[in-house]
């Protein structure tokens, strides 16, 4: 059975009036003092308004809801005695005002590199670690699963808000992130020799400091044994995070068995997976998204195809149930940017801080 570990972003918003609160580093310290909170579960972001829950390796789907609801509870309590809520959006909903970097070297050193991007890092996203045996078979699945991410990202899509107005964009996240050098849908590698050999060839330009910022939105771990799966904007609802796992969980390992079959894999035009990125964040689920060959359809018919692909081993994990449940629910609710768009129509900025409020807090 495929491991499994989930990160979540979060924002800090003032319990009154809904605007940033720059309280990162108080919430993390206040949440790793809970006596069932590990201090490394809970992580500072590079802006104070900003914090970030880290699982431990789950080998189940009600590991993974019941370590997120625990982490969300722990940040939640610590933010409220701090006056502020926290946000399971991937942008804020109102106008974001100036927010101070988190006081480390790394973090530092990125605000010099490229200030305004840092300025408008708001973003929070969900990544998803699957445990891969080594390497080599890591590269063969990433290259396996780049068709796919797209379909995840607008499944996920949870930020079409920015400076109070909407986007136009069901992911703005994914905007917002495309702007650093190394992002966007990974390219396709030979082999483990070739991915370490082109990290290498990055870090010898220096357009980027670290192998934190390659950015691409499914890469190879460097502190763990896993591939990482960063496409995903943060979700509204815990049991819809758990979803995303059991996908990723899936497709991961739909991967390996396509390799050990000696199944090719697939090399599909670079051009059209960005443009199958792109037309991800803009619609979400509400148009047309193409398939893994590049052909428009229905998103709901795209969505299908990735349950038929993933389905078997779906199956063997004993994920099945729950994971197309949920699918069902999200096709018939819609996205966390279509409910974003709902309670803003009916009451504005601040409706929209409260319905996320409701199903991001955990009482």
């Amino acid at each position: 059975m495929i491991t499994v570990g989930v990160e979540e972003e979060y924002l800090l918003v003032d319990r009154a009036t809904g605007r940033l609160a720059a309280h990162g580093d108080k919430v993390r310290t206040a949440a790793g003092l809970e006596r069932f909170v590990a201090a490394e579960e809970i992580h500072t972001e590079l802006l104070q308004a900003q914090v970030e829950v880290v699982t431990p390796i789950c080998g189940s789907l009600e590991e993974v809801g019941g370590h997120l609801l625990r982490l969300r509870h722990a940040v939640s309590a610590a933010a409220e005695a701090l006056g502020c809520r926290i946000l399971a959006t991937g942008t804020p909903p109102l106008c974001a005002q100036s927010v101070p970097v988190t006081d480390r070297p790394r973090y530092r050193a990125m605000q010099r590199q490229a200030p305004q991007l840092v300025a408008e890092q708001l973003v929070n996203g969900m990544h998803v670690h699957a445990a891969v045996p080594d390497r080599r078979t890591g590269v063969e699945v990433l290259d396996r699963i780049r068709p796919w991410l797209h379909v995840l990202t607008a499944m996920s899509a949870n930020s079409p808000l920015w400076e109070g107005e909407d986007t136009g964009f069901a992911s703005w996240r994914t905007l917002v992130f495309d702007r650093w050098p190394v992002s966007g849908v990974p390219p396709y590698f030979a082999d483990d020799t070739d991915y370490d050999r082109r990290v290498r060839r990055l870090l010898d330009t220096g357009a980027i400091a670290d192998t934190g910022q390659v950015y691409w939105q499914a890469r190879l771990s460097e502190r763990y044994p896993t591939l990482e799966v960063r496409c995903c904007d943060v979700q509204l609802r815990t049991d819809e995070a758990v979803m995303f796992a059991g996908l990723v969980r899936a497709l991961v390992q739909h991967a390996m068995w396509d390799a050990e079959a000696g199944e090719p894999r697939p090399e599909p035009d670079p051009e059209l997976l960005e443009a199958a990125m792109w037309q991800a964040a803009r619609h979400g689920l509400s148009e047309d998204l193409l398939d893994p060959d590049g052909e428009p359809h229905r998103a709901g018919d795209v969505v299908c195809g990735l349950m038929r692909h993933v389905g078997p081993a779906l199956e063997q994990a004993g994920d099945a149930r729950e994971v197309r449940a949920l699918v069902h629910r999200l096709l018939r609710e819609g996205t966390g940017a279509d409910r974003q768009r709902q309670a803003r129509a009916l009451g504005g900025g601040a409706a929209v801080i409260d319905m996320i409020t409701a199903v991001s807090s955990v009482p």
